[in-house]
């Protein structure tokens, strides 16, 4: 690994009982000296030293948070000094109503529920929170919240920036990308469900998911909210499931992916400074293999799409089977799933993908605990790019204890 000197690294430490540290100390940089093409090392700390057990992976994921938020994310602001909340039901509809409040401007914001037929479970129904009503089927016993995550912040064009009821409450000039709003946004709702028993909620057994734009935003709120029992990005693409390193050697293979430089020109869902560094990745310490490890030992299934060339479908495959070396240095590799198929439009669901995602429906939201959940798969359509894992990854998994 090569670095630079070109970035000051500023430190901050919090203490190992909040962290869970290996240390006295879990030292977390905003910054960091760094310089290298391939893919940056999950398992090495911003000192150099390695990981070696769980506790160790706690400190880790926290030192890559503070990266991602830093170069690229932007902050996650805490909850609000108030919070209220309403819930009214009629028939299989319901509609939790909350307002947030710092003290000054309160926002308000209503997702609805759909409840399914029958009696509810003791601990109440399992809920999928969707962005935008998501595209995926649901199982049967499975209550759905339409999250209307692009009221929380929008996401039209570049003119976006700080439109939303997230930056009515924090103001225009908040640093959190429309992303982590929207993840801001699903914080509160679980707060709210865990304020209400009324709703009939299992807030021990709720997922996320969007597809696309709203796949990237389902993948960000999975890493940063750990309540979430299960996260599941539909054909996220760049942003999202995918690594900003993969996607331009596959743009300069001769495939025509999103990449870095194209996409801060696009939307908002990053934060601004993250425009100076997609001329220049490898001062990245991090890429997106490394977002989806904040989610582990919890459970990821992520779909993508090799017919829709610009979700780069090399990216997808090579940065997920990074990330899959995590969970399964935790124990739990079946924890996290990938399945890329063609053969369908984009964000239209194939049913060849259903059995894999009703396993892990079954095995994370049912508790179904012995359901097979094996599944990690690619049609290998990646446009004549070559995926070869020992350019990108030179980590060992370690076992951790």
């Amino acid at each position: 690994m090569r670095f630079s000197t070109l970035i000051q690294l500023s430190v901050a430490f919090i203490s190992a009982a909040s962290a869970g540290a290996r240390r006295a100390d879990c030292p977390i940089a905003t910054s960091l000296p760094f310089d290298d093409d391939e893919l940056p090392d999950p398992f090495t700390f911003n000192d150099g030293t390695p990981v070696l057990t769980t506790d160790d992976w706690t400190c880790r994921a926290a030192q890559i948070n503070a990266l991602i938020s830093s170069y690229e994310a932007g902050a996650l602001p805490p909850p609000p000094s108030s919070l209220g909340v309403a819930f009214t039901r009629s028939g299989s509809s319901g509609t939790l109503s909350l307002t947030a409040s710092n003290g000054g401007p309160s926002i308000t914001f209503a997702p609805t529920i759909t409840f399914p037929s029958g009696t509810a479970p003791a601990a109440g129904w399992p809920l999928v929170i969707t962005f935008e009503g998501g595209s995926i089927p649901i199982p049967a016993g499975i209550a759905t919240m339409n999250y209307a995550n692009s009221a929380m912040a929008a996401q039209t064009d570049l003119s976006s920036r700080g439109v939303g009821l997230f930056y009515n409450l924090f103001g225009a000039n908040a640093t959190a990308s429309s992303m982590v709003a929207w993840a801001w946004g699903v914080s509160r709702i679980i707060d709210a469900l865990e304020q209400t028993p009324a709703a009939g909620i299992n807030t021990q057994r709720i997922a996320v998911t969007g597809c696309s734009r709203d796949g990237k935003g389902a993948l960000t709120a999975g890493a940063l909210e750990p309540r979430i029992a299960l996260t599941i990005p539909q054909e996220s693409g760049s942003g999202g499931d995918t690594c900003w390193r993969l996607s331009l050697f596959e743009q300069n293979n001769g495939a025509d992916v999103q990449t870095a430089t194209e996409i801060v020109q696009e939307n908002v869902w990053f934060a601004p400074g993250f425009a100076n560094f997609v001329n220049n990745l490898s001062a990245l310490p991090f890429d997106h293999h490394m977002l989806a490890a904040l989610i582990a030992p919890r459970a990821l299934v992520s779909f993508e799409n090799t017919d829709v060339v610009w979700l780069s479908p090399l990216s997808a495959w090579g940065c997920m089977s990074a990330a899959h070396t995590v969970w399964a240095a935790l124990g739990v590799p079946d924890n996290h799933g990938f399945a890329q198929v063609g053969g369908h439009e984009h964000c239209q669901w194939p049913a060849s993908l259903t059995p894999t995602l009703d396993a892990f429906f079954d095995k994370f939201l049912l508790d179904q605990p012995n359901v097979s959940t094996e599944f990690f798969s690619t049609n290998g359509a990646f446009n004549n790019v070559t995926w070869n894992p020992a350019d990108w990854i030179s980590w060992t998994t370690p076992q951790l204890t």
